[in-house]
C-alpha cells in the first residue's frame, strides 16, 4: 500500500479543516492575481493614450479606495477563517483518547504505547499504528535538537523541543497508510527523518497492539540461533532492545518486531532483505551521519543476523 503524504487528501477532521483553509487562501489569492493581471493588461493596452488623458484627482482617489477596500476585505476574511480554524483544531480533546509518546532523535522516531502494567507497554520505532474513529494524543519529546512532527493527511505540525512536553491531537476517520516527516531542520539527515502512520479499524489495531506486546519469538533454525547469538554478544545489543533476549540497549530503535515494519532507517528505504543487509554492513553509505557504525560482520555472520531479524514479527 502506498504511503500518502498530502494536505489535499485529508483523512481526518483536523486535516479537513486545514485543507479548507488552504483552499480558501488558494482561491482568494488566485482571484487577486487575476484582478492584478487584468488591471496591468488594461494599463499596458491603453499605454500613452491613457497617460495623456486628463484623469481627475477624484477618479484616482476613488479607484485607489476601491482597491484598498477589496484588499482589506480579503485579508480580514483570511484572518477570520484562520482564527476560527485554529480554535477548532483544539477541540478534539477527549478523556478516551489513545495516548502515544513520540520522541524525536537524530534522525529517527521512538514510539511508546503506555499502559499501567509495565509488561503491557509497547515500544516501536518509525511506525505508528492508530485506530480509526478515535482521538489520539501524541506526547512529543526530543532528546537532542528541535524536531517537528508533521503528518499532512491527519493534522498540522508541532515542534518537539528538548526539555518540554508538547501535545498533538488528531483523529483518523479513513483507514490508510500515511507518511509523516520531520518539518523542522534538525541536521544532516533531516530530509530522511520520516515515519509511517497506519490508521486501521479498532479491532485490527488491537490485534497489532497485542501482537507487539509479545517478546521476540525464539529461533527455530541453527542459522537463526547463530544470528541471535551475534546480536546478543555483539555491538547490536549495546544500542538496540529486543524484548525476550539479552539485547537491552535503549539508544537506538527497538528491534523486537522489526520484521513487521514497512521501512527501515526512518523511512529511508523499504524493509527488504537487501536493504537491511546494506544497512547493517555499511549504514553510513545509506544515511551518512547517522549514529550507527559499520558492524564489520563476515558474510556468513551477516546472513545469520538477517535470518534472525526476519523472524522478529
Amino acid at each position: 500500500m502506498p504511503h500518502l503524504q498530502s494536505i489535499l487528501h485529508p483523512a481526518g477532521i483536523q486535516a479537513q479543516r486545514i485543507s479548507e483553509l488552504w483552499w480558501t487562501m488558494f482561491w482568494i489569492c488566485t482571484a487577486v492575481w487575476f484582478a492584478v493581471a487584468i488591471a496591468a493588461s488594461i494599463a499596458i493596452v491603453r499605454g500613452r493614450r491613457a497617460a495623456a488623458a486628463d484623469t481627475s484627482q477624484s477618479t484616482i482617489t476613488r479607484n485607489v479606495a476601491i482597491a484598498g477596500g477589496v484588499s482589506l476585505v480579503a485579508l480580514f476574511a483570511l484572518l477570520f477563517q484562520s482564527v476560527v480554524i485554529g480554535r477548532a483544531l483544539d477541540t478534539l480533546r477527549s478523556p478516551d483518547a489513545l495516548r502515544i509518546q513520540v520522541t524525536g532523535n537524530q534522525w529517527w522516531w521512538d514510539v511508546q504505547y503506555d499502559h499501567p502494567v509495565p509488561s503491557l507497554r509497547v515500544t516501536t520505532a518509525n511506525e505508528i499504528h492508530i485506530p480509526t474513529g478515535r482521538p489520539v494524543v501524541f506526547n512529543l519529546l526530543s532528546t537532542d535538537v528541535i524536531h517537528s512532527l508533521w503528518i499532512p493527511n491527519l493534522q498540522g505540525k508541532i515542534d518537539l523541543i528538548p526539555g518540554r512536553l508538547n501535545e498533538l491531537w488528531l483523529q483518523a476517520d479513513t483507514a490508510g497508510v500515511y507518511r509523516g516527516q520531520c518539518a523542522e531542520y534538525c541536521g544532516l539527515q533531516h530530509a530522511r527523518m520520516a515515519l509511517v502512520v497506519v490508521a486501521e479499524p479498532p479491532e485490527q489495531f488491537e490485534r497489532w497492539l497485542t501482537a507487539n506486546r509479545a517478546p521476540a519469538p525464539p529461533p527455530v533454525s541453527p542459522e537463526q540461533q547463530r544470528g541471535r547469538d551475534i546480536v546478543e554478544r555483539g555491538p547490536c545489543a549495546m544500542c538496540h532492545n529486543i524484548t525476550g533476549t539479552l539485547a537491552g540497549g535503549r539508544t537506538a530503535p527497538d528491534l523486537t518486531h522489526i520484521a513487521t515494519r514497512s521501512t527501515i532507517a526512518a523511512g529511508s528505504v523499504p524493509n527488504l532483505r537487501g536493504y537491511l543487509a546494506g544497512w547493517i554492513a555499511d549504514p553510513q553509505s545509506m544515511k551518512p551521519g547517522n549514529r550507527m557504525p559499520p558492524q564489520g560482520l563476515r558474510a556468513e555472520e551477516l546472513q545469520a543476523v538477517l535470518a534472525y531479524l526476519e523472524t522478529l514479527k
